[in-house]
């Protein structure tokens, strides 16, 4: 188990610590002004399709599916192509309305903002069939217990905008904005030709070509499978939309705010990200076909000692990062970004931003670990369900933090929503086994530990000060 963790983090962290190259990069060029909103909203709309149909919703209900399936080669097939099918479909209105896309995601724009995005939303958008292509290869490999392609792959996209950036460092911030977003084309090509390769080298490739060349004869067989899938997607669809929705609500209050708020946000997420990517979503993703195996055999004491490995092991190091980003907050935002067109008073307010991310670390991280309990035993309607009221609190809190709080209160908001969802999963999943894992010296340790690391982290908090 904790190999794949390893090589999960140790590739994530690899392409998470070029993202921040990146994002250095891009403060730079662009700094925190219309033209940078422009390509975070370009940007962010393939990704909340990405999430929503590819990545999460389709990997969770993917791997039991595919494991369960007795033919599995047509079962793929199959499900590629009419899943490739809707993604193309959705691209193309896109990009025959792409104003329309860009007004529905940041309707705060005024008119001429949305006629310079709509060119930009366009191009990004031809990322989503490329990554959902990613996605379904990568559940093929994760079945196989392969981790390293897909956890190094976004290193690619990274170096692909990099490298734009760097093109472009002395254009305009129209331009820069082009070259950016046909970095995250070439960037995806990357991603999905890394992806076949390891496909053909662990044989998948035959299992895959063969499902499609016997997909029109045996489509029969799997009729069942493929409804099932089918029934499983759309629970799990929305209550893995729901974190993408939240943010498209965040982007959508945000562009009623001062200039530069949409970046605020992008920032101090980008920096809350690295620990629930490094940590929480690496341990996710290694945890879940093993708990899966173990669940369709009925052998639940087994999946239960994983997990409670796994929890432990997060909760130390989430609690640790939680309080570093709190604590730290200025300084890291400091040093990764104040230069270039990035000021001290952006640094501020993404120093506030980060600060109400962090505090639902923690919850959020540790809701990744358990909702794959229910995913793998195919109880995605009750996930949806805890999605939907977490949502609803989020919303409620945003609408009423955003006057008061500013930027700051809807990240807040979403910390909230994060609390509530993790909540009403513990409880799906069973308080008394919760508790059962609380009733042990990790506990203590992890009290003292808190309280040591603090004290040290104010220490360093004020020797930094010193020098900036």
């Amino acid at each position: 188990m904790f190999k794949a963790i390893f090589t999960n983090s140790f590739g994530i962290l690899f392409s998470r610590v070029l993202g921040f190259v990146r994002d250095l990069f891009t403060a730079s060029v662009l700094g925190a002004n219309i033209y940078s909103d422009i390509f975070f909203v370009a940007f962010k709309l393939p990704n909340l399709f990405r999430r929503i149909f590819a990545e999460g919703a389709f990997t969770q209900v993917f791997i039991p599916a595919f494991s369960r399936s007795l033919h599995k080669g047509v079962f793929c097939a199959n499900i590629f192509l009419i899943f490739l099918s809707i993604i193309l479909l959705i691209t193309l209105l896109v990009n025959l309305l792409p104003e329309l896309a860009t007004k529905t995601i940041a309707v705060g724009f005024d008119a001429q903002t949305i006629e310079i995005a709509a060119p930009y939303v366009a191009i990004n958008f031809w990322y989503l069939p490329l990554i959902f292509a990613v996605t379904f290869l990568s559940g093929m490999l994760q079945y196989k217990n392969h981790f390293a392609t897909s956890a190094f792959s976004t290193a690619l996209l990274n170096i692909s905008l990099i490298l734009a950036l760097y093109l472009a460092e002395e254009k305009s911030h129209s331009e820069v904005v082009y070259y950016l977003s046909f970095g995250v084309i070439i960037g995806g090509m990357m991603q999905l030709t890394v992806h076949m390769i390891a496909i053909h080298k662990l044989g998948l490739s035959k299992l895959l070509i063969g499902g499609f060349r016997h997909m029109g004869v045996k489509s029969k067989i799997i009729k069942k499978d493929v409804k099932k899938f089918r029934n499983n997607f759309f629970p799990a669809m929305w209550g893995n939309s729901t974190a993408q929705v939240s943010a498209f609500l965040d982007t959508f209050l945000a562009s009623f705010l001062i200039t530069g708020s949409i970046s605020y946000l992008y920032y101090a997420n980008r920096i809350f990200q690295l620990p629930l990517a490094l940590f929480a979503i690496a341990t996710s993703i290694a945890l879940f076909p093993r708990i899966a195996r173990y669940l369709k055999n009925k052998d639940e004491q087994k999946a239960l000692a994983f997990l409670h490995k796994a929890f432990w092991f997060l909760t130390f190091l989430l609690s640790a990062s939680t309080l570093g980003g709190f604590i730290l907050a200025h300084e890291i935002t400091w040093l990764l970004f104040e230069r270039g067109a990035f000021s001290a008073q952006d640094t501020a307010n993404t120093t506030t931003v980060l600060q109400m991310y962090m505090l639902g670390l923690l919850p959020f991280g540790l809701q990744k670990l358990f909702i794959l309990w229910l995913y793998a035993k195919e109880m995605q309607l009750h996930a949806a369900k805890i999605a939907t009221y977490s949502l609803g609190a989020y919303t409620v809190m945003a609408l009423s933090l955003i006057g008061p709080l500013g930027v700051s209160g809807l990240a807040l908001a979403s910390t909230i929503g994060g609390i509530i969802s993790f909540t009403l999963t513990i409880r799906v999943f069973g308080v008394h086994k919760f508790l059962d894992m609380l009733r042990c010296k990790n506990t203590l340790y992890l009290l003292v530990g808190c309280v040591v690391f603090t004290s040290i982290l104010l220490v360093f908090k004020n020797f930094i000060q010193s020098y900036i």
